[in-house]
């Protein structure tokens, strides 16, 4: 093997693969707390909504789950002009991703509600709690713990996914590293290196989602 590594052009351009890494992670926490808005009323109208209700969640999941998320942003980016509807680049990957996201921690969040002892719930009617007031005490503490996994694990898959971002022109890592390949011809050196952030990113957020975990919801759980 005779090529010669150069990382001079990442050295030099490595302030674009930093602002491309904080806008990856400013739209991905932005991406799931909207997706997370999304999630609580549609996972509470598909536990215990109207069958209507329940039919356009439903409708609403399949359709973002049955079809790749390229075509998704594509469709945001580039279809909803034609209504009269238009996002610059990294608004539309915003929205495209919140409604991504939303629709898998629907299932998530329905899931976590589901798993709470139906006792509890009974014991709360019986005490004369209103249905906001059941959800809000008995229900969505206990169900945030046991979904509390489920959902950092889905934020790091959002974090990866957003590369995508970058097929519509999103400032994004991804969008970055491809501008200073694109200009210094250094496909090797700059996708490693994006690669390695990309993996740093990954492996720092999972330690912090765990530390926040076992700080976040030491408390015990009724059965």
């Amino acid at each position: 093997m005779n090529y010669q590594f150069n990382f001079a052009p990442v050295i030099n351009n490595f302030d674009q693969l930093i602002y491309g890494a904080l806008v990856t992670i400013q739209l991905s926490f932005g991406a799931i707390l909207i997706g997370m808005l999304i999630a609580v009323p549609c996972a509470a109208a598909k536990t215990a909504g109207p069958s209507a209700l329940r039919w356009l969640v439903n409708v609403y999941i399949e359709v973002i789950r049955n079809t790749p998320f390229l075509i998704q942003i594509f469709f945001i980016y580039f279809s909803l002009p034609a209504l009269g509807i238009r996002f610059d680049p990294n608004t539309a990957a915003l929205v495209a991703l919140s409604v991504n996201v939303g629709a898998y921690a629907t299932e998530i969040v329905r899931a976590g509600i589901e798993s709470v002892n139906r006792g509890q719930v009974e014991a709360g009617r019986a005490l004369g709690l209103k249905s906001h007031q059941i959800f809000r005490y008995i229900i969505l503490k206990p169900a945030l713990r046991t979904i509390y996994p489920a959902l950092t694990s889905q934020f790091i898959y959002l974090m990866l996914t957003s590369s995508v971002v970058s097929a519509i022109s999103a400032t994004d890592l991804a969008a970055a590293g491809n501008n200073i390949q694109s200009a210094t011809f250094a496909a090797f050196e700059v996708y490693l290196v994006i690669t390695l952030i990309y993996f740093i990113l990954s492996l720092g957020f999972s330690g912090l989602f765990s530390a926040l975990g076992r700080i976040a919801f030491r408390y015990p759980l009724a059965r």
